[in-house]
């Protein structure tokens, strides 16, 4: 399913997708597949909505993840239940998995499958344990893991579980007879009180492992961690040019990469082709950079998402943090942690800009400035909550 605007990741969805993100310099949408692909899943229907060209044109026809995708486009907002029923003639009356786009997890949903198979549900949950549940629907079950209770975004004193759901479902085709055509139907708001309020059977399925669906720029980072995590060695896409630096592994190094003097790599990290990184940097754990960047001189970078063609001046800093696309950076600036700064954004020298904060696209911040809240750009609309 990928309908959604993710207006909570403004300003990284201004001008892509949610499921086109990039973590470790690939869409996010694209792990999602090949895990799928890895498991067996190898018939895939994507359901579009927001800008659904650039998710097409990051999938193609899935041969290059070794599936086969076909894509079904929404004319008007049909909610989740309602973007899977736009898609029902393309399922072949078989159970079928939902899962999100905008999801990053290493769960075993093969094994998610077959437990439903081998139940009598009409639909099974995938439940994971988190510490806040209130952002998401929870579930109460029992022993034999069917569903006694679920509540869609609980409020304090009604958090009586913290079972989450992740948003991925496997359904049998029997669903389609409780979703209305062309209308806007959820899962968790409507299908679901609905399936338990007729006596239908539905169950949980308590998942292990990573799992995020990437709704704000701090889940973003984690999945990000973890996929930087999977990296098991040093690896070098093409030429390098390196005098002086210092690697320690696991990096992913794209071609044509200069590594200047007394620079300093300390991984997990990836860094695309076409980067000049001069002297004296030091780029520090779970960090991407993208293409065509220039770091300049003792700049310290980390745990940050650094996109393509970003220009960061000498001697700034930048932590725990999203650089979009073209952005410019003046010398001797500090990105503190939590920031995310839109494409084509240019901060002076000596710009601080306090953590938990979002720059617009576009934005001109001058040299000096103490940036405390979010810097909004007209030209774009201003609401970051929602979807």
């Amino acid at each position: 399913m990928c309908g959604g605007e993710g207006t909570r990741l403004r300003p990284l969805t201004f001008e892509r997708p949610k499921p086109c993100i990039p973590i470790v310099n690939t869409p996010s949408i694209g792990h999602l597949v090949s895990h799928l692909s890895n498991l067996g899943f190898t018939d895939v229907i994507v359901t579009l909505g927001y800008m659904g060209i650039a998710i097409e044109d990051a999938l193609g026809d899935g041969s290059l993840f070794g599936v086969d995708i076909t894509y079904v486009r929404e004319k008007q907002k049909l909610g989740t239940a309602g973007s899977v029923k736009n898609a029902e003639r393309y399922l072949d009356g078989q159970p079928f998995l939902v899962v999100g786009g905008d999801h990053v997890a290493d769960l075993n949903l093969l094994e998610f499958y077959r437990e439903h198979i081998a139940g009598d549900a009409i639909t099974t949950i995938g439940l994971i344990s988190i510490d806040d549940p209130c952002e998401y629907g929870i579930a109460e079950i029992d022993v034999d893991n069917n569903i006694q209770r679920f509540r869609e975004k609980p409020a304090p004193g009604e958090i009586f579980s913290n079972l989450a759901s992740t948003g991925m479902y496997v359904c049998d085709p029997a669903v389609f007879d409780h979703i209305p055509a062309g209308k806007k139907f959820d899962f968790a708001r409507d299908l679901f009180p609905e399936l338990m309020e007729g006596g239908k059977t539905l169950k949980g399925w308590l998942a292990r492992g990573n799992w995020t669906d990437v709704g704000s720029p701090r889940s973003l980072r984690q999945a990000e961690r973890w996929k930087l995590q999977e990296l098991s060695h040093t690896s070098i896409i093409g030429d390098l040019s390196m005098k002086g630096a210092h690697i320690t592994g696991p990096v992913r190094l794209g071609g044509s990469l200069t590594l200047g003097m007394n620079s300093r790599l300390v991984g997990p990290v990836a860094i695309g082709g076409s980067t000049i990184i001069e002297d004296n940097v030091l780029i520090g754990p779970y960090t991407s950079i993208g293409e065509g960047c220039v770091i300049h001189s003792s700049t310290r970078i980390f745990s940050s998402s650094i996109y393509d063609w970003v220009v960061v001046g000498r001697e700034s800093t930048i932590s725990g943090s999203i650089i979009d696309n073209g952005v410019v950076i003046g010398a001797g600036c500090s990105i503190e942690n939590d920031t995310v700064i839109g494409p084509r954004s240019r901060l002076g020298e000596r710009v601080i800009i306090h953590s938990g904060t979002r720059v617009w696209p576009e934005s001109v911040i001058p040299a000096g400035t103490v940036v405390k809240e979010h810097v909004l750009n007209e030209k774009y609309d201003l609401g970051y909550e929602g979807s």
